[in-house]
């Protein structure tokens, strides 16, 4: 079993500056990719950002120059430091890692629960 668990949203004001943070934990024998995506009401869920175990990343055109990636890989955690918030910004930003559960099985991919980013005045 595994869980991805999102911390650090919340209610910011524009220009301001949030961090998120997402855990994997459980039983996980190998990471390949983790990344971050969101979802405005109304809207399909997007990429927002993305970052490999090797530390390549890729970032959607709308945050770049704003936001920042990062990993930790002996904690299985990752990070997406956001700064010059928007209102366009707003929205359940989701955990997603593409991972292994064992040496010989299939990568697949696992979600977070998602956590509410809201940028207002």
């Amino acid at each position: 079993q595994v869980q991805l668990v999102e911390s650090g949203g919340g209610l910011v004001q524009p220009g301001g500056s949030l961090r998120l943070s997402c855990a994997a934990s459980g039983s996980i024998f190998s990471i390949n990719s983790m990344g971050w995506y969101r979802q405005a009401p109304g809207k399909q869920r997007d990429l927002v950002a993305r970052i490999t175990t090797g530390g390549f990343t890729n970032y959607a055109d709308s945050v770049k120059g704003r936001f920042t990636i990062s990993r930790d890989n002996a904690k299985n955690t990752m990070y997406l430091q956001m700064n010059s918030l928007k209102p366009e910004d707003t929205a359940v930003y989701y955990c997603n890692a593409n991972l292994k559960t064992g040496a010989f099985r299939p990568a697949n991919d696992y979600w977070g629960q998602g956590t509410q980013v809201t940028v207002s005045s």
